[in-house]
């Protein structure tokens, strides 16, 4: 069954029981993402990590342990 059918399917029970009807999917995609960025921040402060720039600071890193070539 697919996401939309099972939509659909519930929306027809709630209508049946005369209860308010499911958000559509995909709704609240976005704030599942926010969430997610938040709670991947708050492990960061919690284990004594830098919160922001994690990813370009990586690969600062890497450049700058690469040999230089000479040619």
């Amino acid at each position: 069954m697919s996401i939309t059918q099972q939509y659909l399917l519930d929306t027809y029970r709630a209508r049946l029981l005369d209860e308010a009807a499911p958000p559509a999917p995909g709704t609240h995609d976005w704030q599942v993402v926010r969430e997610f960025r938040d709670h991947r921040q708050f492990r960061a402060v919690i284990a004594g990590r830098p919160v922001h720039g994690r990813i370009r600071q990586a690969l600062v890193r890497r450049l700058h342990a690469w040999p230089r070539s000479t040619w």
